[in-house]
């Protein structure tokens, strides 16, 4: 039985954080979920677990600590949106002479609305993920406690 967890271990430590990232695992373990529904079209796909499950990480470090997924939230839509610029090139083409530009933008900001969710989800996990670092130990090591929460003040926006 030893040995079988062992190998699960390092069947996950094998794989980059990025995959972790994707998935929305705790970047400290990279094994506990992030947030309490998998899926991310449901009512209330940003609830998360206040703790990983698997190695007691806190997730809410400080009061409007998830402000700052914004800025990860905005790198990813704008590399997304350049991608599909350039595949809309390839495939389509652009061209002063007609609207194709605009099809692409009303495309685009479609196309950027259905993956708002997952996008959001990502964003703070890539966030923590910046400020929590993977930690090969972590079975040993207890994580930090975080210094600046007020938990009355918690709910207040």
């Amino acid at each position: 039985m030893e040995e079988n967890s062992i190998d699960a271990k390092s069947e996950v430590d094998k794989k980059p954080g990025f995959f972790q990232l994707l998935e929305c695992k705790c970047p400290r373990c990279r094994r506990g979920d992030m947030f309490v529904h998998k899926n991310p079209y449901t009512k209330k796909f940003m609830l998360m677990n206040h703790t990983c499950k698997v190695c007691g990480q806190h997730f809410d470090l400080e009061l409007g600590f998830y402000y700052g997924s914004s800025y990860v939230s905005y790198a990813i839509t704008v590399a997304i949106s350049i991608v599909t610029f350039f595949v809309w090139w390839i495939l389509v083409g652009i061209s002063v002479d007609d609207n194709r530009v605009f099809y692409w933008l009303i495309w685009n900001g479609l196309f950027i609305l259905a993956l708002q969710p997952p996008l959001m989800r990502i964003s703070r996990t890539g966030w923590l993920a910046f400020f929590i670092r993977y930690d090969p130990d972590w079975r040993t090591n207890p994580p930090e406690a975080p210094e600046r929460t007020n938990k009355s003040q918690k709910n207040n926006w």
